[in-house]
């Protein structure tokens, strides 16, 4: 039987390593696969809207089935900054290290460390389009911790463990992990429907 081909519209080989891992039962390529090396637009105000954006762009320029995300991280201290704006949070250079420096330095000695991640799927398949969302609660550490994960993943840490997301493995994260809820549903979507 042949697998499914969905493209994942990301040039995050991060992001594709992970649900690569959890899709298995798919053939799940990225943009440089199709030969898609367009900016597609970020410029919605919601991380579903930026989800919607980027899957409609391929499937109306390549006529496939794919699906996109967007993913934010939103800290209560500082009215769910940087949210959308995560991954140019410090600039237009989307540097993680920056990234992380600024949020870390906004929140400063702030007692409220409460955070989100939170991802949005758009899947477009056989000319309908799904959505689906994951959140992952935790907290914002005083500083880095760990060496895997990318992103915000040093400073961030899962509510009910004593480890950030980038202490922890694709597995342990990716069981946890707002993308990894929100594949999940994306997954078993696909599973009921038999496609």
């Amino acid at each position: 039987m042949n697998k499914l081909k969905l493209v994942f519209a990301t040039n995050n080989q991060h992001k594709l390593k992970e649900v690569q891992a959890m899709l298995t039962n798919f053939d799940i390529v990225s943009l440089a696969d199709i030969n898609c090396f367009d900016d597609i637009p970020e410029t919605a105000d919601t991380l579903e809207g930026n989800a919607i954006l980027k899957a409609n762009f391929i499937t109306e320029k390549y006529g496939l089935d794919c699906f996109a995300d967007d993913t934010g991280l939103e800290v209560e201290a500082l009215n769910n900054e940087p949210g959308v704006y995560s991954a140019r949070y410090a600039g237009e250079s989307n540097n993680a290290e920056e990234n992380m420096n600024k949020l870390l330095n906004n929140i400063k000695n702030n007692p409220n460390r409460k955070a989100q991640f939170k991802t949005a799927i758009a899947l477009n398949i056989q000319g309908k389009q799904f959505i689906f969302e994951g959140i992952c609660e935790g907290s914002i550490l005083t500083k880095k911790r760990g060496e895997s994960g990318f992103g915000y993943d040093p400073i961030f840490m899962p509510d009910g463990y004593k480890t950030s997301f980038a202490e922890m493995n694709m597995d342990e994260k990716g069981k946890i992990s707002h993308r990894g809820k929100a594949i999940e549903k994306l997954v078993t979507f696909l599973k009921e429907h038999h496609w």
